[in-house]
């Protein structure tokens, strides 16, 4: 029996689909959606937190729409 793939945020990559995580800074959280307004490399942009929780400040990494792991901010 075989292990299933998975997203691995340490390498920021999905062993699923081969796609990259990108990082991104929470600016506001609407709670009662469960989405956050995150700062990505190419604009600002809504994501969910499903998978997650988040503060305002948090640096996460962002997959098709989802955050799937909060990073150590340096």
């Amino acid at each position: 029996m075989s292990v299933a793939p998975r997203c691995a945020p340490e390498t920021e990559s999905c062993h699923l689909c081969a796609d990259e995580g990108l990082p991104g800074k929470v600016l506001t959280i609407d709670r009662s959606a469960r989405t956050a307004l995150v700062a990505l490399d190419n604009g600002p942009t809504t994501v969910a937190l499903d998978l997650i929780d988040a503060s305002v400040g948090d640096v996460l990494l962002v997959h098709m729409g989802f955050a799937i792991a909060r990073l150590d901010q340096p």
